[in-house]
């Protein structure tokens, strides 16, 4: 087994909580959500909360805790057979309910990418009186969308 999880981020009184799937092999060697700068994540966050952009990852983290916005992956653990989050076999979830409903000031659970919300309902059921929603993945393989689309259908979301 391989540990593929970072530690979540978690704000006081997270009310969005981001899900994705695992991180990469970049975001796990240096320890940062969203690392590849290629991710749209960041860029999509801080227009979202009209902050203003900075690189420095410590920053990153104050916007999410200032807007009350947690992240964390599905996955705690799996075998990776090659890069891509569709790439993981046996994987063991990270307590992700069990975060969940230690917050009842969450509202909102947004997968990023149908990888993630694929996994979530594998492994848990829906918390009552929380709205799900999942929205286009911000990661640098989805070529499919531009920024501009994933950042309109993730402000739709986050309205």
């Amino acid at each position: 087994m391989e540990i593929v999880s970072l530690d979540p981020i978690l704000p006081q009184n997270p009310i969005v909580f981001i899900l994705g799937s695992k991180p990469g092999n970049l975001e796990f060697k240096k320890q940062e959500y969203y690392a590849n700068n290629g991710n749209a994540f960041w860029k999509i966050i801080f227009e979202i909360t009209a902050e203003v952009f900075s690189k420095n990852y410590s920053e990153r983290i104050d916007v999410l805790k200032r807007n009350h916005i947690a992240v964390w992956d599905i996955i705690e653990s799996g075998e990776r057979v090659k890069p891509g989050a569709q790439n993981v076999k046996n994987e063991i979830p990270n307590p992700v309910n069990e975060i969940i409903e230690m917050y009842p000031s969450v509202k909102q659970i947004i997968f990023n990418g149908q990888k993630a919300h694929d996994l979530y309902h594998k492994h848990f059921n829906k918390i009552e009186g929380i709205n799900y929603a999942v929205v286009l993945s911000t990661s640098p393989a989805n070529t499919r969308f531009s920024f501009r689309e994933k950042l309109n259908n993730w402000k739709k979301v986050m309205a």
